[in-house]
């Protein structure tokens, strides 16, 4: 368990973030486009990795085997800078069991009568996790992901338990029809495909590679260039968090909504919202509705310093829970948009 003196500072104060908190932006973009340098045509994905990653907000990536998601992953984990124990990966399988996942029960307290995990180095003390075929995981662990994923706590002896994890990245190659991975599919508000360049970038694939052939053998990791850690990844969090709950220190005692999302813009979030529910009954809950303007925010916030505006608008298109629909969203939304 982690040691509460030990654990990272994460209290801090509106008043201390909103000080650094261009810097901070300055330093998420800056990490951002040159973590994009060291991938063939993956900047998009990269961009909603780290959108999600300051919304708190899991982020599944979709693609056959051999298109970089892991890669995107690990890379992202190393130019953060996080720390081995606050990283966990796993690829599930069906036979994956919960210890692998959560722990192994400690056999000395379990003579005593008590149901506890040894979860040092596993998902509930890893603030940055990874999880490769995450809809190939059994009852036992779906129960378990979804109580972590919703609720932020696992269950030690019978008692709930806070979890340390701030971000979360999942991959699978397919997307399961199945009904009962439904409610985990629905956790994923973005669910992003992570194609094939070949076609379009052969030679650029090619270079590209061989130099990530290179770097792998002699051991280099050239995108570490310290542009920007986990922590300000969560301060950016925390300092959003407080503009979304602060009405009163306004002239008017505005909303979030009122302040940083225009009229006009609002409206076409709307009716594009009501436009895929009706015409091409795309399922969107009003949990993940919510997310969404959270994610919303945090785009405008990180790509223009706030405002909402249309071109925020695109991570609409991220919303299919199948091949088809994400592949109707990725031409229709830039359509509706006048793209």
């Amino acid at each position: 368990m982690t040691d509460q003196a030990t654990a990272p500072k994460e209290d801090w104060t509106y008043e201390e973030l909103r000080s650094e908190a261009e810097e901070i932006r300055q330093r998420l973009n800056l990490f951002r486009t040159s973590l994009g340098r060291f991938f063939v045509n993956k900047q998009e994905l990269i961009d909603l990795m780290v959108v999600a990653a300051v919304a708190q907000e899991p982020l599944l990536l979709v693609g056959p085997p051999g298109t970089a998601k892991s890669d995107l992953v690990l890379k992202f984990r190393d130019a953060m800078g996080v720390r081995q124990e606050d990283y966990f990966e796993y690829m599930l399988t069906r036979f994956s069991e919960p210890s692998e996942i959560i722990g192994p029960i400690d056999i000395n307290q379990l003579r005593d009568g008590r149901y506890v995990r040894r979860e040092d180095g596993k998902l509930p003390t890893a603030r940055l996790a990874f999880l490769d075929e995450i809809f190939k995981s059994n009852s036992a662990i779906l129960n378990i992901l979804l109580t972590i994923i919703n609720e932020r706590k696992f269950y030690q002896d019978g008692k709930p338990q806070p979890v340390s994890l701030r971000v979360l990245f999942a991959a699978t190659n397919e997307i399961p029809e199945q009904g009962e991975l439904g409610a985990l599919k629905d956790r994923f508000v973005l669910k992003a495909v992570s194609g094939s360049v070949q076609d379009d970038h052969f030679t650029q694939l090619i270079d590209a590679g061989l130099n990530s052939e290179v770097y792998k053998t002699l051991n280099q990791k050239p995108w570490i260039e310290n542009h920007a850690s986990l922590d300000d990844v969560l301060k950016a969090g925390r300092y959003l968090t407080y503009q979304f709950g602060q009405t009163t220190g306004t002239a008017d005692g505005s909303s979030d909504r009122q302040r940083f999302f225009p009229d006009d813009v609002f409206r076409e979030f709307e009716r594009l919202v009501k436009t895929l529910v009706r015409e091409d009954r795309i399922f969107i809950s009003d949990r993940k509705l919510v997310k969404l303007y959270k994610l919303l925010r945090v785009r405008s916030w990180l790509f223009s310093g706030g405002t909402v505006t249309l071109d925020d608008l695109r991570l609409l298109s991220y919303l299919g829970e199948t091949h088809q629909e994400m592949d109707l969203l990725a031409e229709k939304i830039p359509n509706l948009l006048g793209y």
